[in-house]
Parts: C-alpha cells; sequence; structure tokens
C-alpha cells in the first residue's frame, strides 16, 4: 500500500500534491492495483475529496487537533508514521516542496530508512530503483531503496498531474493523535500577511519575465514588471531578488522556488546559477538579456541581448506599445 503526505492551497490540492498522486499511480498499477492512502493535516478548503477521488485516491486521513493547525515538520511526521504502521504501507511519499521533504526526513530519521529527493522516475519493484534529480536539476542519479517503507519525495512538474480513467473512492477518516510536548518544538506559530497571490499562475503562465541582480534593487522592477503586463505573463525572479527582500518569495523561481516551463522565460539581469537553472531549464525558448555574454543563463539561452535590462526592456515595451497602437 502507499500513503502520501499531500498539501493545500488555497484552491484545493497542491499542484505538486496532484503530480505526487499522478507517480503513485503509476506506481499502484505496476503493482498490480495497490490502494494509494492521503493524509492531509489542519484545515482544508472545499472540495479536496472530490478532487482526490477523481485522481484515484482511494482513502484519506484527516489530521486535526491542536497540534496540527500549524506546521511542525516533527509532529507532522509522527502522525504519518503511526498511519503508515495502522495501514502497513510499503510506499510513504510526498511531493518535493519544503515541507514534503522536511516532514519525511523527518519520517525518514524516526525509521531509520534512507529517503530519497525529488524522484523524477521510478524502475521496476523488485529491486525497487528511482531516478532522483541531484546537484540543483544538473544531474540524474539512480537510487535503489531495498529497505521498506520506501521513502521518497517528487521533483516538482517531473511528473503530469491527470484526473484517473477509473476514479478512487477516497473513503474518508479524521482522525486526531496525540502529541509529543517534544514534537512542537519547532513549529509555526504566526503568520504575517502578503498581497494577494493568484495560486499557481507563475506555474501556469506561458510566459515569464524575469529578473535578478541587475535590477538594482526594489525600484528596479517596473519594466519588468510592465512587459510581462504586455506579453500576458507573470513575473519570476531569483534567489537573490528576494533574499534582499525587493521582491515576495512566491515570485521565485528556482531550486527552492518555483519550477515553471512556459513557452518563452525572458531573464532579465539574471546571471543563472545552477540553482536558478534547476527551475527554468524545462522553458521551451529562453532570451536572455544581460550585460555579460560569458554569463551561464546567456550561454544556455535559444536567443540573448546583450546589454543593460534598464535599456533593453524598455526598448521592447515601447516597440510593443508602437505596434499595438497603445
Amino acid at each position: 500500500m502507499i500513503l502520501l503526505y499531500l498539501e493545500t492551497d488555497e484552491a484545493g490540492i497542491a499542484e505538486t500534491s496532484l503530480e505526487t498522486v499522478a507517480l503513485a499511480r503509476s506506481l499502484a498499477e505496476a503493482g498490480g492495483g495497490i490502494a494509494i492512502r492521503a493524509v492531509l493535516f489542519g484545515g482544508l478548503p472545499e472540495g479536496v475529496a472530490g478532487q482526490l477521488a477523481a485522481h484515484g485516491v482511494d482513502e484519506v486521513f484527516h489530521v486535526t487537533g491542536a497540534g496540527f493547525e500549524a506546521f511542525s515538520g516533527a509532529a507532522w511526521a509522527s502522525a504519518l508514521q503511526a498511519l503508515r504502521e495502522r495501514t502497513g504501507s510499503v510506499v510513504v511519499a510526498a511531493g518535493g516542496s519544503p515541507r514534503g521533504n522536511e516532514v519525511l526526513a523527518h519520517l525518514a530519521a524516526r525509521l531509520d530508512v534512507p529517503m530519497a529527493a525529488n524522484v523524477v522516475s521510478f524502475a521496476g519493484l523488485a529491486p525497487f530503483v528511482v531516478t532522483r534529480q541531484v546537484v540543483g536539476g544538473a544531474a540524474l542519479e539512480e537510487m535503489r531503496l531495498d529497505q521498506r517503507p520506501a521513502l521518497f519525495t517528487v521533483a516538482g512538474h517531473s511528473w503530469t498531474a491527470r484526473a484517473a480513467v477509473t476514479p478512487g473512492k477516497a473513503e474518508w477518516h479524521e482522525e486526531a493523535p496525540e502529541v509529543a510536548p517534544g514534537d512542537l518544538a519547532a513549529r509555526i506559530v504566526s503568520v504575517g500577511q502578503r498581497e494577494a497571490v493568484r495560486p499557481g499562475a507563475l506555474k501556469r503562465a506561458r510566459v515569464v519575465v524575469g529578473a535578478g541582480r541587475g535590477a538594482g534593487g526594489p525600484d528596479g522592477f517596473d519594466g519588468v514588471v510592465e512587459l510581462a503586463e504586455l506579453l500576458g505573463g507573470a513575473l519570476g525572479v531569483s534567489r537573490v531578488v528576494t533574499s534582499l527582500g525587493w521582491r515576495p518569495h512566491h515570485e521565485q523561481v528556482g531550486q527552492t522556488g518555483s519550477r515553471i516551463s512556459p513557452e518563452l522565460y525572458i531573464p532579465c539581469g539574471i546571471s543563472g546559477a545552477i540553482q536558478h537553472w534547476a527551475g527554468c531549464s524545462s522553458s521551451k525558448t529562453i532570451l536572455a538579456i544581460n550585460t555579460d555574454p560569458e554569463a551561464p543563463m546567456v550561454t544556455k539561452a535559444d536567443y540573448a541581448v546583450i546589454g543593460d535590462m534598464h535599456e533593453v526592456v524598455p526598448a521592447i515595451v515601447e516597440e510593443l506599445r508602437r505596434r499595438s497602437g497603445a
């Protein structure tokens, strides 16, 4: 049996979690129709039961209680461990998000078994061999998971979330397990307000305009924002931009941000460090704008404009407006 830790967002089950369900369905079919069980924590948006049933989940455990309303990697792993033992699941998986990796790492430490992070595929069941992304997605590694339960997280966008041909039943169970005080030593205690965000907007965008250190500061994004709007796209930024507090984290593209696959990606003033490349390498076409002709992003791009983004981007915007008559 397969047990999945799934996450939710404002729209329902998170995209990375539905991608994890897709891999689990393939794994279940290879195992002759193994049941798929899911674990959800805390408050839930409407419609998740029907969503999970449509994607082939057979059973759902909804964990609630004082220790589970806010995220705690150790506490949530404790509940996952108890459910794993109760269901006899031989595979436990999660999406390769920061929370998914943290919860599965806690669980691996508790069970003293290895964990494979950022898995993209599997080959056979005996032995159970998975292929996973390493070095920020620049290389692939095969890893053999002989011990049970087999633990792994699924790399974002390595699988496509699709409804099942034969929907599951999504039988529902409410759970309220006890929490050891020590498991709550590290937990979220408050959440600040942030600007309204369309769930998954960056990941779904057909055009993404990127900006990096070359923006120069928090006031250097007007041009790229305008360009993104003219192209009907979204703005994505590098890690250094969010680390400096110039733009919010939900706009970050890269290994620790969103992984995108637009028709067109226009990185402006982004050097192209391997962590950023891990998030944008699936782009169909890349047009880089940079002052450095030897920057990794420029050398990997399909097209490049060598110049200052604060000169090139306004020129592109002006030409687009001229052609549209705006």
